[in-house]
């Protein structure tokens, strides 16, 4: 019984630990246009906490978690101000690259170390985060294309909402509109057909493709009559006229 008990207090933890790293990775969805990326992998991280419950039964899954908790405080250490120095007793990093760069380097740790877990692949889509955080377009690219061919399928569909966005950044439109429209026909938790469709309506709009846009926020707010959406929609319109 104190067995599990600490099992469920360890699981409580990472799953706090988690959600904060999914807010956490705001700064960088706000920069490449993935507003509603968030609640995704919020979502996902959750799930792949709270559905396996014997993933902290293995000493290397418990290990692994334990490392990735460590790697997810790196990315919410505090950023000191220019010319402040570094306090011993207070972790800092000096820039979000230097954070950026420490985290990266705890997250392959962990791929490199337990490649075979559950938390190698929400390591490995941090790892695109961190990539795209630092310019590596490539890196990002690559990880964001393991996570989405992994056996997960909530975080494959975060990494796949994530690559998309990374494609339409980098004008790779046609790359990203595929993705959208293969997230809109098989929807999951993390990734529901009306944030699919709101990124690919936004990358319509930022593509000069204003009667794409148009019509995929139509059909939102056909589909979605009261709500958010609807309303998000609605304001999305009103910018195109």
């Amino acid at each position: 019984m104190r067995a599990e008990t600490r099992r469920q207090l360890k699981q409580d933890a990472f799953s706090r630990v988690t959600i904060r790293a999914a807010e956490n990775t705001a700064h960088w969805t706000v920069e490449h246009r993935s507003t509603l990326l968030m609640a995704g992998v919020a979502v996902v991280l959750i799930l792949a906490v709270g559905l396996g419950g014997w993933y902290y039964l293995s000493t290397q899954d418990e290990k692994a978690g334990l490392e990735f908790t460590q790697a997810v405080r790196t990315m919410n250490t505090p950023l000191r101000p220019a010319g402040v120095p570094a306090q011993p007793d207070s972790p800092s990093f000096a820039s979000p690259k230097e954070r950026a760069d420490a985290a990266k380097k705890q997250f392959q740790t962990i791929v490199d170390k337990y490649p075979h877990t559950r938390t190698s692949d929400m390591a490995r889509y941090f790892l695109g985060v961190t990539a795209a955080d630092t310019g590596d377009n490539s890196a990002a690219e690559r990880n964001f294309k393991d996570v989405a061919s992994s056996g997960n399928r909530e975080l494959a569909s975060v990494a796949k909402l994530a690559l998309a966005s990374l494609y339409g950044n980098r004008k790779r439109t046609k790359e990203a509109v595929e993705i959208y429209q293969q997230l809109m026909a098989k929807p999951t938790a993390s990734v529901s057909k009306v944030t699919a469709q709101l990124q690919l309506a936004e990358l319509y709009q930022a593509s000069n493709q204003p009667v794409d846009a148009k019509r995929i926020y139509e059909q939102i707010k056909k589909d979605n009559p009261s709500g958010e959406a609807a309303q998000l929609a609605t304001q999305k319109l009103s910018e195109l006229k």
